[in-house]
């Protein structure tokens, strides 16, 4: 933060999240700048006449920190439980339920919109006290979440988390005057919106690197090398024609789907053998560095997501399907099987609980190049998507970059490391203006 100044003079704050602030803001606890927290209500399936919107932990942008619009959820909220849950523009909302082994429970949001709605039940109502700005708050409220602070409020850390949230009320926050939480949350606004825009060019790029990936692979298994070579008709009708030499048969044909086997417990501790699981796969990429060669894929939740594996491994559970590829080029297969995600996620659907079934899938129909061409797609499909992957790869560390400025900007700002208060800020757009309250 260096381009930033400093304020003239710091006092220490006594919160270890926090440390010096300066001299003139006071510490105390949150729960003074808000007037209550009131939790929210499901209510009952709309029924023309009590439906009201109920704003759900889905609806929270945890970017931005405000509530989405994109897919609101009516329900049915009798006049009597409306008393105290009404919102107003401006009112904080504390997600109370919720998180998972990836994500805390605890994030706050701003509420910026006008019309009526209530909180679901997940999600606590909180209006912000006189003498104190919404948007700061919710900027400092991002700050502890991202520092954790929210962590011990924390009443259950697996599964659905709930948060205690008078005990995190009770935690501590530095606030400047009025006016200063203002122009801290103007430029906060400013710049967030900045470096957003930034990310969003990036994540486009992602998007169109990975479509190019995507489509260089699928040429590559579907026409072959060689664009002389006499073609046919192959009678599915997503594939159209293919390579004249090339076999039209059921993946049954290609590969084998089986189920993972458990191991007795003295052999997951002390065992030889690496183990995935399916929990394991998801959070792999798609090339693993664990052990094969082969493939794994999950028959729940991984479902589309195809691992290779380079040595030797073993198959947790029946969660897995691990995929024999007979004499057949295992990395080849891994390619062809990405061109082939959209019908296990198809096959998937059939049931009120997602999973796909290897006699599904056995009959889908594919096609198959000879060994020895197998083994000239791999390696030429090799070094164009290293290219590719290598973009990937600075991209995502850009966003990284950014991502972490963002959240230091943020921190620096609320906590008073930098002084913000006499930078010129442009007056805001149609988009930031939403949230002055």
């Amino acid at each position: 933060m260096g381009k930033y100044l400093a304020y003239v003079e710091y006092e220490d704050s006594g919160i270890e999240w926090i440390g010096n602030i300066p001299a003139h803001w006071a510490i105390d606890r949150i729960r003074w700048s808000v007037t209550g927290c009131k939790n929210g209500i499901w209510g009952d399936e709309p029924d023309g006449e009590d439906d009201l919107v109920c704003i759900r932990v889905a609806d929270f942008d945890r970017q931005s920190f405000i509530v989405e619009t994109d897919k609101l959820t009516m329900r049915a909220i009798k006049p009597k439980d409306r008393r105290d849950r009404l919102l107003s523009k401006g009112d904080l909302l504390i997600e109370k339920s919720g998180g998972g082994e990836q994500q805390l429970v605890g994030a706050v949001v701003y509420f910026h919109h006008a019309f009526e709605a209530v909180t679901s039940n997940f999600v606590a109502r909180m209006p912000v006290a006189e003498q104190m700005d919404g948007r700061f708050l919710t900027y400092a409220h991002a700050h502890l979440y991202a520092g954790r602070v929210n962590y011990r409020s924390v009443k259950q850390t697996t599964g659905i988390q709930n948060l205690d949230s008078q005990q995190y009320l009770d935690e501590k926050m530095a606030y400047p005057p009025l006016a200063e939480q203002q122009a801290i949350a103007r430029f906060l606004d400013y710049k967030t919106t900045q470096i957003d825009a930034l990310i969003a060019k990036k994540e486009a790029l992602l998007a169109k690197l990975a479509e190019k990936r995507t489509a260089l692979i699928s040429h590559a298994v579907t026409k072959g090398l060689d664009p002389t070579v006499p073609m046919k008709d192959s009678g599915i009708e997503w594939l159209g024609e293919i390579p004249a030499h090339w076999k039209v048969l059921p993946l049954k044909y290609a590969i084998t789907f089986q189920r993972g086997h458990d191991l007795p417990a003295e052999r997951r501790v002390e065992g030889d053998v690496p183990l995935v699981s399916s929990s394991g796969v998801s959070s792999l990429h798609d090339e693993a560095k664990a052990k094969g060669p082969g493939i794994v894929t999950g028959r729940y939740g991984t479902i589309g997501k195809f691992t290779y594996i380079e040595e030797d491994y073993w198959p947790l559970n029946t969660t897995l399907y691990t995929i024999n590829t007979h004499s057949n080029s295992v990395k080849y297969l891994w390619y062809m099987l990405h061109n082939l995600a959209d019908l296990f996620i198809l096959n998937s659907q059939k049931s009120a609980v997602p999973g796909v079934d290897r006699n599904d899938l056995h009959p889908i129909l594919t096609v198959l190049p000879p060994r020895s061409e197998q083994d000239q797609i791999v390696e030429m499909l090799l070094k164009l998507t290293v290219k590719i992957d290598q973009q990937i790869c600075k991209v995502n560390q850009a966003i990284n970059k950014l991502k972490e400025y963002r959240t230091a900007l943020i921190t620096n700002a609320v906590t008073g490391k930098i002084d913000v208060r006499t930078l010129p800020i442009p007056a805001p757009t149609s988009a930031e203006a939403v949230y002055v309250s």
